[in-house]
């Protein structure tokens, strides 16, 4: 007890205070027992405080408690960071685009890695197609975000000529954004971006069934990107099911046209609008004008890409016979260049996702005649680049999407027969068209209907990122990449600002009761629409005024300093 005593720190107080010593060392021991007391009340507050077990989960190997939240949780979460106005500071955006650069290039080996174990992606196709699409995609936000978050002016009349008609670049608010399987990475982030730049919040679920590239975005988004307004979900259907019960601002859907359809069910019931992106039957025409081996390349380039799995692969080809035949030669020639004798061992071809797409695509191959591959692993989730003839309407083949390494090949006489066939399904999301002939070529732009085209070539329309990318009818609602991801998540907000101008109400003031028809006959000659003269041809003008002014001021300079003979020497 001396021992404690002479530690006190509070001894020199108490000696003065307390002139015995006994009654000190009293008040001391007293002191102690209290501040022991002390500690071991807060420390249940704390266990007992709800806030405890995220304080907890900071220290251990537990998941974060974004992850244990609800769905509900999650979604109030982000309402609240969308109304403190965080996003719609555009220097806020910005940063976050940045770290949303910064992340994929820190860790791009990852995310490779993450594909190969999902897909076993090759790496030159992971990068390519799915990292540098990325980091393209958000240095187009970055370089642009400010200038497409200014309001819009529009032409005025004579109605609001003294007026100022604006249109507001408004963020939707909370945006759900579900990714894909076949393209993990680039399907579930692009969108994210164009959300990013035009001030929304953002909730992405990318899909259980890349469970690799699904864990590893659950892991990186939060290291890099605010975690109040931009969260990951992970989790299978019933997950998906509970966040479309929530009153989402806007939803961006990226899958097959049958889960589309669900989510724009569930859309409705909030009328929440949607950009749905799904997929389709996408035709090849070939016709003898073309260079066959140069047709083929890209043809089968454009289908044994990631297996097949692309949305927008060549699903079948319609062509005549002599045609058909030539071409079939082509690609058995071209699969040995590229894959060699046993393509199964070549590093450069994907596998199928999963066993139920593997037993899907393994029962396409009966019912048609089997030209060239048409070996299958089970075990290897493994189908050999295919090619099928003889091919008919009613095969199984032809009643879906194929989104593997198989290619029908279907005959039709002729271009026309071929916009025929096309045009008795459903909506392509694109069509490609492989002719020389600009009248064969003008004949499917002009005849048929679908999301794209693209004409000598396949899937290179997705790279162009002027280009809108989107489906029409079964094949999609919407369209995103470039300037069109910012549009898709921006509401254009019209807003009129008037003020109190006394010769703007002298000119509105027919629009009061008591009406007569003097009245309505002015107001209808203000309203009436008329091309007002455009003044674009100011600045011009006002260049060329000031080029004249500024010789005649040197002229006039130079003849009162006496310096207008070199003048005109260097004038010429």
């Amino acid at each position: 007890m001396r021992r404690r005593f002479s530690n006190c720190r509070t001894r020199k107080l108490t000696s003065r205070v307390f002139p015995d010593a006994k009654a000190a060392r009293a008040f001391c021991i007293t002191l102690s027992v209290s501040q022991v007391a002390m500690v071991g009340v807060t420390m249940m507050t704390v266990r007992m405080s709800p806030q405890f077990g995220s304080i907890k989960n900071a220290y251990s190997k537990q998941p974060r408690s974004s992850q244990v939240l609800t769905e509900y949780q999650v979604m109030q979460k982000a309402r609240a960071a969308f109304a403190s106005g965080k996003t719609r500071d555009v220097s806020f955006r910005v940063r976050q685009l940045e770290n949303l650069l910064r992340m994929y290039e820190e860790n791009e080996a990852d995310l490779m890695n993450a594909l190969y174990k999902d897909l076993r992606k090759p790496k030159p196709e992971a990068k390519l197609m799915e990292i540098e699409v990325l980091k393209s995609d958000v240095r187009t936000m970055i370089q642009n975000c400010k200038e497409w978050s200014k309001p819009q002016r529009v032409p005025k009349t004579l109605v609001t000529m003294m007026d100022t008609p604006v249109i507001l670049q408004d963020p939707y608010g909370v945006v759900l954004v579900i990714g894909s399987w076949n393209y993990p990475v680039q399907l579930s982030l692009i969108p994210v971006s164009g959300a990013i730049a035009a001030g929304n919040c953002v909730i992405i679920k990318p899909s259980e069934i890349a469970p690799a590239s699904s864990k590893l975005l659950e892991e990186l988004i939060p290291r890099y990107l605010d975690s109040e307004c931009f969260q990951v979900v992970t989790g299978g259907p019933s997950t998906v099911q509970e966040l479309l019960k929530q009153k989402f601002d806007y939803i961006f859907f990226t899958g097959s046209t049958n889960i589309g359809k669900l989510v724009r069910e569930a859309a409705n019931k909030h009328l929440t609008p949607v950009t749905l992106e799904l997929g389709g039957k996408s035709p090849v025409y070939v016709d003898e004008s073309v260079d066959m081996t140069i047709a083929a390349r890209r043809i089968i380039w454009g289908k044994m890409v990631n297996c097949g799995q692309t949305c927008i692969a060549p699903d079948y080809v319609l062509c005549n016979k002599s045609t058909r035949d030539r071409l079939i030669d082509k690609i058995r020639e071209i699969l040995i260049e590229w894959y060699g004798e046993d393509p199964q061992s070549s590093p450069d071809l994907c596998r199928i996702v999963n066993v139920r797409h593997f037993q899907r695509l393994q029962a396409m191959l009966g019912g048609s005649k089997i030209a060239i591959g048409g070996k299958v692993d089970a075990d290897d989730l493994w189908i050999e680049p295919t090619v099928l003839i003889d091919v008919k309407p009613t095969d199984p083949v032809m009643q879906e999407e194929i989104f593997g390494p198989i290619l029908p090949i279907l005959e039709v006489e002729s271009a026309y027969d071929a916009i025929q066939f096309i045009n008795a399904r459903e909506k392509a999301l694109t069509i490609y068209i492989f002719s020389r002939s600009a009248k064969t070529q003008q004949a499917f732009l002009e005849e048929t209907s679908c999301g794209s085209v693209c004409v000598n070539d396949t899937m290179m329309q997705f790279t162009v990122e002027e280009l809108p990318f989107g489906g029409v009818g079964a094949s999609g609602i919407g369209a995103y990449h470039g300037k069109y991801s910012f549009d898709t998540f921006t509401h254009k907000k019209s807003c009129l600002i008037r003020s109190f101008d006394k010769m703007g109400e002298a000119l509105g003031k027919d629009r009061y009761p008591p009406y007569t028809d003097e009245k309505i006959r002015r107001l209808i000659f203000l309203l009436k629409k008329r091309q007002l003269p455009s003044f674009g041809f100011v600045p011009y003008v006002a260049s060329f005024a000031l080029g004249v002014a500024s010789v005649i001021l040197l002229r006039y300079v130079a003849k009162e300093l006496g310096y207008e003979e070199k003048l005109s020497e260097v004038m010429g």
